[in-house]
């Protein structure tokens, strides 16, 4: 069995955002040599996550309007008894998932025609860590 792993580290200047990584993906997995196999993609922090939809700008826009609705920022969170302000963050996290597992098909990734992958920061403006791991043969 062949494995790859790559991080990447994110530090974006927006508290909450976006950003698209499938390329990110398909170079690490081809460059792994995995012609069948899977990448696991996870954020490796607890107020990011990593999800698989349509690259379009008005599903992102619903997207960050649905975190916000469930997950509002509030100042009652019982996490900011930490000192902490990010709560929302935490729970925002958690309706995206922190991971997805990508099929890898004769040495490519296995999206359908539409599906991208995404890098969710919900607690910004500071590195974040996000971990590649592909396995097969």
């Amino acid at each position: 069995m062949k494995s790859a792993t790559e991080y990447l580290t994110f530090k974006t200047a927006e508290h909450r955002t976006y950003v698209r990584i499938t390329d990110d993906v398909a170079r690490v997995a081809k460059a792994s040599g995995v012609r069948e196999g899977f990448a696991l993609v996870s954020a490796m922090h607890i107020t990011a996550g990593v999800f698989v939809n349509d690259n379009e700008p008005g599903i992102l826009k619903d997207l960050d309007a649905w975190v916000e609705q469930l997950a509002p920022f509030r100042e009652d969170y019982h996490h900011h008894r930490t000192g902490e302000t990010n709560g929302d963050s935490h729970l925002k996290s958690i309706l995206v998932h922190h991971q997805v597992l990508v099929p890898i098909t004769a040495g490519k990734l296995d999206l359908g025609p539409w599906q991208e992958i995404f890098y969710a920061e919900f607690d910004g403006q500071r590195a974040k860590r996000l971990i590649i791991k592909v396995l097969g043969d």
